[in-house]
């Protein structure tokens, strides 16, 4: 029986495991079938929480493929719940995840504010604009998103062009107000749109300054807002990259894998 937790940030959720005395290695097959909205759990990603020699806990992510990268709306979530387990001292955490270590620090109304990696790369591409948060995407901006073909755009897009080897995530965004944007993401991994992105989200407020925006940036999605500072240093260069927005608890479950893993097999 694996007990889990279902986490969301912003409508993007996360299946969370204790994995402290890493017991739990999940197979392909069975991150699939836990991210299965019909046959499974249900979410855009599997987290698993280890320990970690120097730090205070490692964040294992896989999306629902088993491809693994960051994740930041699921750092958060895995802050707040490394928190409840007891890893964290206080209001303030440094924890490895996929791209290296980050800091975070929990806020009195429970929000999370996360430090993301800095970014030396912003490209300025025909149909876009590419930079790594720790996972790749592109950034288009366009008007209208609200009606926006946010699916088929993405789905074309995220294995073209330069993209054919690894992909990327496809982030479609306008300009809503000063310093503010709205942000509709497809996202690799789980094939489709998303409710939120965290790096994508980081992505398009990085970008924004090309349009003129600074930061504080506040960033719209479909499932809440968020907010992203950073210092820029130059067109391609920015340091001091932080994310902050909501991780909540939605239910606490245990799912017996063995028997499931029958089950979908037959």
């Amino acid at each position: 029986m694996i007990t889990f937790e279902k986490y969301q940030a912003t409508g993007n959720d996360f299946i969370l495991i204790n994995n402290i005395d890493k017991s739990f290695n999940p197979s392909t097959e069975t991150i699939s079938m836990l991210c299965d909205r019909k046959f499974g759990i249900g979410s855009d990603g599997l987290i698993l929480i280890q320990p970690h020699q120097e730090y205070d806990f490692e964040m294992v992510f896989y999306n629902p493929d088993s491809s693994q990268s960051l994740c930041g709306n699921g750092s958060r979530c895995a802050v707040n719940f490394a928190n409840t387990l007891g890893l964290i001292q206080g209001s303030k955490t440094t924890f490895m995840a996929y791209d290296g270590a980050h800091s975070a620090e929990i806020l009195p109304d429970g929000q999370v504010k996360l430090e993301m990696a800095d970014v030396q790369n912003v490209r300025l591409l025909p149909d876009g604009m590419f930079v790594d948060t720790g996972s790749p995407h592109l950034v288009k901006y366009i008007v209208n998103i609200a009606n926006y073909p946010v699916f088929e755009e993405g789905k074309s897009i995220r294995n073209g062009g330069l993209f054919t080897e690894s992909g990327v995530n496809v982030n479609f965004v306008e300009i809503s107000g000063d310093n503010e944007i709205n942000v509709r993401t497809y996202e690799r991994g789980v094939e489709n749109e998303t409710l939120s992105c965290g790096t994508g989200v980081t992505a398009a407020a990085i970008t924004s300054t090309h349009k003129g925006l600074s930061s504080p940036v506040t960033i719209k999605t479909r499932g809440g807002n968020l907010k992203v500072e950073f210092n820029r240093e130059s067109l391609e260069s920015f340091k001091g990259i932080f994310l902050t927005g909501p991780a909540v608890k939605v239910f606490s479950g245990g799912i017996d894998i063995s028997e499931y893993e029958q089950k979908n097999i037959t």
